[in-house]
């Protein structure tokens, strides 16, 4: 009777010792994945004015894309210096000066930034456009009809004395018919959208800008650059008032402070 008594009790015994364990090791695998969650640090920006040097972009009645971009870029870097201090904020170009395509993205790789921002004007094909407002580009797949503003954009390749080597496939002929785009790397998609909705939320709904809304194209600067990125068209440079308020400093700091606070909502995500 005894005997039995105890190897009741040392299967109980045991099955409290296997129980206790499984609990513990679940514990340590819910602390080491909320341990690899939290090693993920968003502290890298990269800000892209477009454009510049020899290559002006669209242009206004009074004034021109490159120094618009560049503009609204420093005071971006300014904001995000003064409220975010401890993101590392990188310009791929801080003066009039032409930098290729290619070259952009790679500063945004080589710094394993966390976040791309272009920062253009959009045009119209009219000399003095109707269209106004701004429009929110993440990187994707079109038919070509749909492609007028990535072709817009990418021709600034053709100023690179060897682009036929560095863009493979991509040449005049090429960019009419259709543009040569690599593997979208699917894993960003969901966050450039995520980015791309709280800018257009602060557009839209805070500044009461009209909006063209979030939309893919594919632009070159976004497919090989390695992590979420958005190109903000900030509005009609060739629409008297659009170019009124993005020439003016009240408007590029409005702008500005736009994409900081849709910054911050973003930033929030990671840090819960």
């Amino acid at each position: 009777m005894l005997s039995v008594f105890f190897r009741v009790f040392i299967c109980v015994f045991a099955g409290l010792i296997f129980l206790t364990d499984k609990a513990a090791y679940t514990q340590t695998r819910k602390k080491k994945t909320a341990t690899r969650i939290s090693h993920y640090q968003f502290k890298t920006i990269v800000i892209d004015p477009g454009h510049g040097g020899k290559d002006p972009g669209s242009h206004g009645v009074f004034s021109k894309e490159k120094t618009v971009a560049l503009a609204i870029s420093k005071k971006l870097k300014q904001l995000i210096n003064d409220e975010l201090p401890g993101i590392d904020v990188i310009m791929t170009r801080s003066t009039d000066k032409f930098i290729e395509l290619h070259k952009r993205a790679d500063i945004a790789n080589d710094n394993k930034a966390n976040l791309f921002i272009s920062i253009h004007c959009n045009s119209s094909p009219q000399k003095h456009g109707k269209s106004k407002g701004v429009m929110l580009l993440v990187y994707g797949f079109h038919r070509r009809e749909e492609q007028r503003e990535a072709l817009r954009e990418n021709a600034a390749i053709f100023g690179e004395k060897d682009y036929k080597t560095k863009y493979k496939g991509y040449g005049e002929s090429a960019a009419v018919n259709a543009i040569v785009l690599a593997a979208f790397q699917q894993r960003y998609r969901k966050q450039s959208i995520q980015f791309g909705n709280l800018l257009n939320h602060e557009f839209k709904v805070k500044n009461k800008r009209h909006s063209l809304g979030v939309r893919e194209q594919g632009l070159l600067v976004l497919q090989q650059s390695g992590m979420p990125g958005l190109l903000v068209e900030t509005g009609f440079i060739n629409n008297a008032s659009d170019e009124k308020y993005l020439s003016s400093g009240d408007g590029q700091k409005e702008i500005a402070r736009s994409i900081l606070n849709a910054i911050k909502k973003y930033k929030q995500s990671f840090d819960r």
